[in-house]
């Protein structure tokens, strides 16, 4: 009988919000069942259990410090451990396999740029902090360590062809997973009433819904300005998430006279009543590798509007359930409101929403998973693959 495969999970600060953490937390299930013993290194963490937990928390001060000690403390602590694979969800020179979930730095930074005031793009180019992540971002891709990286989008997977010298039989797109009966339209009735109830909106309103943190480049200024332009006291943004800026952006739905119809609802751990009170989902993203949120939304018989620089736009081109539009185009994003709001009456959308999650299950990204690392175990027990 072969020995357990030992799985070491590297996340800087663990938490059940994130789109890494749902996408380890959803695998780890299957993981444990086909006998894989997974521990995770981490800074800190919240709901990973009773599962094991290596911590490393060196001393930093500021954002570049704090990267790069973590990585040095990390890849310390799964040398000595001595594990069968390092699956790192940050970029970690010296791992076995990256999980690309953040996508490209550097195309991220390209975009940021591209519309950006001259200062900004200055204070971009002079950042201590993006410079290091970009370095650490190519010595990851380009370390002969390195045997795998999974890339949650065909989008993701192209951008690191075109930036880094890396095989091209390295890059594994495993598509997130969604759990079909956590987030299910059959849930919905329990929530809808009282949620909207609790949005003020009317039981004939079109609710709009826009999940993520990082506002500006989830896109939603673009999202405010639109629902301005749709010109409908009908259509209405519930807005779930944090930024620190969230204050511009109240101000900027108050600017474009729509304040009265946008609600801020923060954080929330479950976003499932919000899904069951909203009618389309909204997320018009200028880089977004791929968002668990999108196929929670179509999971629950939500109809998608997202961005063509977003993963899940791969999704809704070739599935359905949904529309894709340009990024920063407040026009065409309130033509695709009014679209939805039109193909929404006789329920074939939503059903077509939810056909397309159910090609996506947490059963179908576990076996990809599992796959790649049966495929890589061999190698990684292999005698004389000492750690570099």
């Amino acid at each position: 009988m072969s020995a357990k495969l030992r799985l070491a999970v590297v996340r800087q600060r663990y938490s059940p919000f994130g789109g890494a953490e749902r996408f380890i937390s959803r695998a780890l299930p299957a993981l444990e069942a086909a006998g894989t013993d997974v521990t995770l290194i981490a800074r800190e963490w919240v709901g990973w259990d009773t599962r094991r937990v290596i911590r490393v928390d060196p001393f930093h001060i500021g954002r570049r410090w704090r990267e790069r000690s973590f990585a040095r403390a990390a890849r310390a602590a799964w040398r000595r451990r001595g594990f069968d694979l390092v699956q790192s969800h940050e970029r970690i020179p010296g791992c076995d396999i990256y999980r690309a979930g953040d996508g490209v730095h550097r195309r991220w930074l390209d975009i940021r740029g591209a519309g950006a005031s001259a200062a900004t793009r200055l204070a971009l180019a002079l950042s201590a902090y993006h410079r290091s992540v970009c370095a650490a971002e190519r010595a990851l891709f380009e370390h002969p360590r390195l045997r795998a990286v999974i890339c949650n989008s065909r989008m993701v997977r192209e951008e690191i062809l075109r930036g880094f010298r890396i095989e091209p039989d390295k890059l594994h797109v495993i598509y997130n997973g969604v759990d079909l009966d956590q987030f299910n339209p059959g849930t919905a009735p329990a929530w809808r009433g009282s949620t909207r109830g609790e949005i003020g909106c009317g039981p004939r309103d079109t609710v709009f819904l826009f999940v993520g943190s990082e506002f500006e480049r989830k896109g939603l200024d673009t999202a405010i300005e639109a629902l301005a332009h749709a010109n409908s006291q009908a259509f209405w943004l519930v807005v779930v998430g944090q930024d620190h800026a969230a204050a511009r952006y109240e101000a900027r739905a108050r600017g474009a006279g729509v304040a009265a119809r946008v609600r801020f609802v923060g954080m929330r751990e479950d976003v499932r009543p919000y899904y069951a009170a909203a009618d389309c989902f909204v997320l018009p993203s200028r880089y977004d590798p791929f968002p668990n949120t999108a196929l929670e939304a179509l999971a629950m018989g939500l109809p998608a509007i997202v961005s063509e620089r977003s993963g899940a736009a791969e999704v809704l081109r070739e599935h359905g359930g949904g529309f894709v539009t340009p990024p920063d185009d407040t026009m065409d994003l309130a033509r695709s409101m009014h679209r939805a709001d039109r193909a929404l009456r006789d329920g074939a959308l939503q059903r077509a929403a939810r056909a397309t999650a159910e090609r996506f299950g947490i059963d179908a990204m576990a076996r990809a998973l599992l796959g790649l690392h049966a495929q890589l175990a061999h190698a990684a027990r292999a005698p004389g693959q000492e750690r570099i």
